[in-house]
């Protein structure tokens, strides 16, 4: 049973690898990111 569990996270962590790598998956990672940081920066007073 724990070797299937081990299985199915593998296989699902590949999807998620394969689909990060294509290139307008990219442009909406790296927009996401930018979102988060810019309201980060902007709740923090410095």
């Amino acid at each position: 049973m724990g070797m299937m569990k081990k299985v199915a996270a593998l296989g699902i962590a590949k999807k998620v690898y394969d689909e990060a790598r294509k290139p307008h998956n990219q442009a909406k990672i790296k927009q996401a990111v930018q979102q988060l940081q810019d309201r980060r920066s902007q709740s923090r007073p410095r």
